[in-house]
């Protein structure tokens, strides 16, 4: 697709949908974001403009809870983990296969789907964190670098901390924060993120907040098991349509 207007339309609108969707859950912008973009563009463009509506959402998410300092702590490994497995990760984005990352993308965003619609709350011993944290982290990092997408298994995973309902809305922000960091300079390293995409990253940050703040006015009269369900169904459904387009 090249008229400029009718991209930036569906760029707009998509990133519009994307903070509506986190407005309403508390997650789901990068997942929805890429998947949608990757319908009109290349993976590795979508990542590049995912990323400054990213990581200003996050960050601010990342600021509002009460234990900021104890859950960088707890999770640093992680953190450390999700960046070096995004370098590694960054050249199935990147490279010249596009067709291999519209295929991670898509099982990436069916299997997300799946595991949202299938799979109960489910509990980690504090006894096996500190070696099981780097694990998830550095394959959310490589998901991340392959895809441009960072909720598995890193989400699954912070929600069976059994953390308190505003730290774990904090832990989700850091983690988002932090695969948001290392998406961008990865991009960078490799010469896919430049000013120009930063520009146009964040012409995006509008219609996302318009979009989150749409979410909050409504996610009172809602229920968010059933939006959740319909979330997790669409992302099935878009996973399985990028599998079959690829």
């Amino acid at each position: 697709m090249s008229d400029p207007v009718t991209v930036a339309l569906l760029v707009g609108a998509t990133f519009a949908a994307a903070g509506f969707v986190k407005g309403v859950a508390g997650l789901g912008l990068p997942t929805v974001a890429m998947g949608l973009l990757s319908l009109i563009m290349a993976p590795a463009a979508a990542a590049t403009l995912l990323v400054v509506p990213s990581l200003l959402t996050n960050f601010w998410q990342l600021l509002s809870g009460p234990k900021l300092a104890a859950l960088v702590h707890r999770l640093a490994t992680m953190m450390l983990a999700v960046l070096a497995g995004t370098a590694l990760g960054i050249n199935v984005l990147t490279g010249s296969s596009a067709g291999l990352a519209q295929t991670a993308l898509g099982a990436i965003l069916a299997l997300y789907g799946v595991f949202g619609l299938t799979v109960r709350g489910f509990s980690v011993p504090p006894r096996a964190e500190w070696w099981l944290s780097p694990v998830v982290g550095l394959v959310t990092g490589a998901i991340t670098g392959a895809t441009g997408i960072f909720a598995i298994p890193a989400v699954p995973y912070l929600h069976s901390l059994d953390l308190p309902k505003d730290e774990l809305i904090q832990a989700l922000g850091l983690s988002f924060t932090v695969s948001t960091i290392g998406l961008a300079a990865a991009l960078t390293a490799v010469g896919k993120y430049e000013l120009a995409a930063a520009g146009n990253s964040l012409l995006a940050v509008v219609p996302a907040l318009l979009g989150m703040h749409l979410g909050r006015l409504v996610r009172d009269k809602l229920s968010p098991e059933r939006f959740r369900r319909w979330f997790f169904i669409g992302l099935v459904a878009l996973g399985l349509y990028m599998l079959l387009r690829a």
